[in-house]
């Protein structure tokens, strides 16, 4: 007997408290209190037919740690869109490409908006459990987590929200289709809160900086939508009153006491030239300080080693105050560069002898030895997920070894830092990838970092246009990219240009502009304050254009556009386009007339649905002879058309020559000669070729060929027609009908 007070069905469902607001052409829809109660908060977000489910967690830390434990996991259920998971295990095992990055997309703007000096291990999980065929759901994953923190009792100081916006035909558009996105300027995922933006990630085609600007200003008026959502849906959920967190507290005294003794000196340590250098010279000017002030304690006993740690973050906070105020004060940085001077560039093409394409880009003490390798259309990256499974012909590898930093470290693969790093920078170049009508190779490109001090990725954006262009890649512009900091104190900011590995540590902005001469191609901005105003964003926009316009001047002083030919050890590829009703006469039967252009030429021949035919080998030649058999047989022919054929059958009434390679056609003995003849094979055999013209083709496809002079004149003495003949004997023998075309 069922409880009387268990709700079934719609009643059930309507259980859940419910938010809307109307974002962008869609409703944007809220609900919590009905799926995953035991959270500390879970929300459902959807938005048309997507359905993000996103829960959080907390749980006090299982030892004393100095960072704050954060994990964010977003993951795509296949059967959200009806699909089974390829492969031969048929789950969901470790998360893809695409759901590490919308990860990381989660992850980035809603850190830095947790109270200070709360340590509790946090977990949020994305799942898509309905995925509209229409829309990304990733960007509702983040909205998710925002609304799932604001309505628990964890100290998050939102509301806060994302969106993505995109430009087309100059116009904004909140909340796109994927087909939107694709087709339009800029592609661009946004998160803030009621005051400021916490999170841009934007590939674009070469957009002005006020053009992103305009599409960073329209987001953020979409977000405080969100917001005021977000604090509706928290009220309806009772204000749950938030953990009280008090900042560990700093023993001022003993702060102050280093201050005084270090300040000066430590400004010193801080421009010692070179990063391994200065860290030195930092570290044995932090021991000689906390000496002092260690005095009078044995060594190895718990309170001189808890003292010991106690300094050492101490220290650390000295050595920040100090970098800061130097850039705050004197508006110098700590390798003696003013805000906007870039680091020292070095550039070396092509050395590496068998590979296609390779640059090493050196700026300051961040290098990138990046390879480019040209291959077919079997090299292309299939790309499975939510979506249709699409194909990439261009696509980027980052690789962050742990030498490039001097450290040791165990190699597990590549981890979310590398992919996120390797996308913004495939993102950066993608832009200017000539199309495979004008280049049709695939590409490949690895980044390898092999020494790091700041802005690997976007030296790894511009390694990466150098190489394509050492490789013959035929660039529509070279791309460069430059990474800014922010320095602030709430009453001062200083915006730095391509920052060092500190300066991102010690600062409050990590701000990656890339592009060509004339826009961005992308841009990814995170803080580590609460957000950042529209002002200093339009600032450092223009600030990082002037940025890059050096860095391309230094790059196309070595390179300037890509090498008129490929490398001699790449493979040489053509392409054609057919008819898509021509393409089972490529193939042949049973893929008969591919096998023999590839036999004959020594290419590999790929066709596809669309028509389109890549030719492939290794040397030009083979490429040509390969391309005319491929013309020969999607060949329309035409009455009128002249060839040399070749003769490949004899008949009594005819014979039958082979126009093309797979286009036979019948030459009737009447035809043969304007003389009159008696036997074909006194006119030709096979293996002879002979000159014809195409004299008639019927619906069937069946053709007629010609050797005579005139085709269509009245019969007469004299001349031999193109295959030459016999004297006429005055008589003409009987019709003999049959075969192909009979007579």
């Amino acid at each position: 007997m069922s409880d009387p007070a268990s709700i079934h069905g719609q009643a059930y469902l309507d259980t859940a408290i419910t938010v809307e607001r109307q974002l962008g052409r869609e409703t944007l829809r809220l609900q919590t209190g009905l799926l995953a109660r035991q959270a500390d908060g879970a929300v459902m977000v959807s938005y048309r037919d997507s359905h993000v489910l996103v829960a959080v967690s907390s749980a006090k830390p299982w030892r004393e740690q100095d960072f704050f434990p954060l994990t964010v996991d977003y993951r795509e259920r296949t059967s959200a869109a009806g699909k089974f998971p390829g492969g031969f295990i048929k789950r969901e095992t470790r998360p893809t490409q695409k759901e590490i990055l919308s990860s990381r997309l989660m992850d980035r703007p809603i850190r830095p908006l947790f109270a200070d000096g709360y340590k509790d291990e946090v977990e949020i999980m994305a799942t898509v459990i309905s995925a509209d065929p229409e829309y990304d759901p990733d960007v509702l994953g983040v909205i998710g987590a925002m609304a799932c923190l604001h309505i628990s009792k964890i100290p998050f100081m939102g509301p806060g929200g994302a969106v993505r916006v995109a430009l087309k035909d100059g116009q904004p558009i909140v909340m796109p289709t994927d087909a939107e996105r694709a087709a339009g300027d800029l592609d661009l995922a946004i998160a803030g809160h009621r005051t400021a933006v916490s999170m841009v990630e934007a590939g674009a085609k070469g957009i002005s900086e006020d053009a992103m600007l305009t599409a960073i200003e329209t987001g953020f008026k979409a977000i405080q939508v969100i917001c005021d959502a977000l604090d509706e849906l928290r009220q309806k959920t009772g204000n749950k009153t938030k953990i009280a967190v008090t900042p560990p507290a700093r023993d001022e005294a003993a702060f102050a006491k280093m201050k005084g003794e270090a300040w000066d000196a430590l400004r010193g340590a801080i421009l010692t030239p070179g990063k391994h250098a200065q860290k030195v010279a930092i570290k044995e000017l932090g021991a000689k300080t906390m000496a002092r002030h260690l005095e009078g304690l044995a060594p190895g006993t718990p309170e001189r080693d808890k003292r010991e740690k106690e300094l050492k973050s101490l220290w650390g906070d000295l050595v920040s105050e100090r970098t800061r105020e130097m850039i705050l004060a004197e508006q110098l940085r700590a390798d003696g560069r003013n805000l906007t001077t870039v680091r020292p560039i070095r550039i070396a093409l092509g050395v590496l002898p068998r590979v296609h394409g390779t640059a090493i880009f050196t700026r300051g003490e961040t290098q990138s030895l990046t390879q480019v390798t040209l291959g077919t259309q079997d090299d292309e990256q299939r790309v499975d997920g939510l979506r249709d499974p699409i194909r990439k012909r261009f696509y980027l590898d980052y690789n962050f070894p742990p030498y490039s930093v001097n450290e040791v470290k165990p190699i597990r693969g590549p981890g979310r830092r590398e992919i996120g790093h390797g996308m913004l920078a495939e993102r950066a170049l993608t832009a200017v990838v000539p199309p495979d009508e004008k280049f049709p190779y695939t590409i490949r490109v690895i980044s390898d970092i092999l020494e790091s001090n700041g802005s690997s990725s976007m030296a790894t954006v511009c390694a990466g246009s150098l190489a394509m262009m050492d490789a013959g890649v035929p660039l529509e512009a070279p791309v460069a990219g430059i990474a800014m900091g922010l320095v602030t104190d709430g009453t001062r900011h200083r915006i730095l240009s391509d920052i060092l590995g500190g300066e991102d540590h010690d600062g409050d902005m990590d701000f990656k502009v890339a592009g060509t001469a004339t826009g961005i191609t992308a841009m990814q901005m995170d803080v580590k304050i609460k957000g950042l105003d529209l002002a200093i964003m339009k600032q450092a926009l223009a600030q990082a254009k002037e940025g890059r316009l050096h860095i391309l001047g230094v790059m196309n002083s070595v390179i300037a556009a890509g090498r008129p030919t490929v490398s001699q050890h790449a493979p040489r590829v053509a392409r054609r386009m057919i008819p898509i009703e021509k393409i089972g006469a490529l193939i042949g039967p049973g893929g008969k007339n591919i096998r023999m252009i590839q036999e004959r030429t020594g290419t590999n021949v790929e066709v596809d649905d669309t028509g389109k035919v890549i030719i492939s080998g290794k040397s030009q030649e083979a490429i040509e002879e390969a391309a005319r058999f491929v013309d020969a047989f999607t060949k329309e022919v035409s009455i009128g058309d002249a060839f040399e054929a070749t003769v490949v059958e004899m008949r009594d009434f005819g014979a039958f020559v082979e126009l093309v390679p797979g286009q036979d056609a019948l030459l009737h003995v009447t035809e043969m000669s304007d003389d009159f003849v008696r036997d074909p094979r006194d006119v030709c055999d096979v293996g002879h070729k002979i000159k014809v013209k195409v004299i008639n083709v019927d619906p069937s496809g069946k053709i007629k060929v010609s050797a005579r002079a005139n085709p269509g004149a009245p019969r007469g003495g004299g001349g031999g027609g193109f295959g030459g003949g016999r004297p006429d004997d005055g008589g003409r023998p009987p019709r003999r009908d049959g075969g192909f075309g009979g007579g």
